[in-house]
């Protein structure tokens, strides 16, 4: 168990340099289960905005999942340098632990422009000083939560979570296939704007490809279902205001063939869309497993 998940996050995604192009991921303390997938995602990213030598700032990065990886030991990140050019450049990352390959990822950083502009309108949903934490909703009396759905929700978390109605996770009847939850981190966030940008690519890993289960009446712990993220995708539209409140809305518009698709907007609550993030992952009924296999990380 993480006594000080604040502090450990941002020790945790600040990779280290081992020599040029190669890094190494710090290990979650007392950690010894399967690593949070957002956790690679983040530490692969970093490892790419490290090799920058420019002013150039992330925009995008796309990653697909190769294998699962062990949180008690360190993962490498080797770095291609594809690209570099007067507006724009190209990362190439791969995540290894043990010699074998967890992660590939590519990313791409452009230098501060402005351009014409516009975005989508904030959802209008509840304030989050109207809602309750995740942690209030586990210990009500009438929660409607399995133990295992109890201990999940009570893990140890660098961000204070409050869900707009039901979390995707716990949503056992069917409805329309979208979810929203406002979240910040506890604690006063870093100001190193890379670190951020890695923060969100973290958090954006959690409650995104659940809402595919929505539509079906299914969770991760009352069903026998195999789940994992398959690929993730990131585009930051503007600076990271982690000091604040941040709402992800999700949605997802099609699943089939064992798999799940699934799509998120990260907003400022001044209305400005800050991230766009998509996911496809494997999501099969499983009938000769129980359910709840594992509990998955809160981030």
């Amino acid at each position: 168990m993480i006594d000080h998940p604040i502090t450990d996050l941002g020790v945790l995604l600040d990779v280290e340099t081992l020599d040029r192009n190669l890094f190494r991921g710090p290990v979650k303390p007392g950690a010894t289960g399967r690593v949070f997938g957002g956790q690679v995602v983040a530490q692969a990213f970093m490892a790419a905005q490290r090799s920058i030598d420019d002013d150039k700032v992330a925009h995008s990065f796309h990653a697909y999942f190769l294998r699962p990886g062990n949180e008690s030991q360190p993962i490498i990140f080797r770095v291609g340098r594809d690209f570099d050019g007067g507006s724009f450049a190209n990362r190439r990352v791969i995540a290894t632990q043990k010699g074998v390959a967890l992660l590939s990822l590519t990313a791409s950083f452009q230098r501060p422009e402005q351009g014409l502009s516009h975005t989508a309108a904030m959802p209008d949903v509840a304030a989050p000083e109207a809602l309750p934490s995740i942690e209030a909703l586990a210990q009500r009396d009438d929660a409607p939560y399995s133990a295992l759905a109890r201990a999940f929700l009570l893990q140890p978390s660098a961000f204070e979570m409050r869900p707009v109605g039901d979390l995707s996770y716990l949503q056992r009847r069917k409805g329309a296939p979208s979810s929203a939850l406002w979240f910040r981190l506890r604690t006063p966030a870093p100001a190193d704007p890379a670190l951020r940008r890695a923060i969100l690519a973290y958090v954006s890993d959690f409650s995104l490809l659940t809402t595919a289960l929505i539509p079906h009446g299914r969770t991760m712990f009352d069903d026998p279902l195999q789940t994992a993220s398959l690929d993730h995708a990131m585009w930051f539209h503007d600076d990271v205001p982690l000091d604040d409140w941040l709402l992800y809305a999700t949605d997802s518009a099609w699943s089939g063939a064992g798999r799940g698709h699934a799509r998120g907007a990260i907003y400022a609550p001044d209305g400005r869309l800050i991230v766009q993030t998509t996911q496809e992952g494997l999501m099969r009924l499983r009938p000769d497993r129980a359910p709840g296999v594992t509990i998955p990380h809160l981030p």
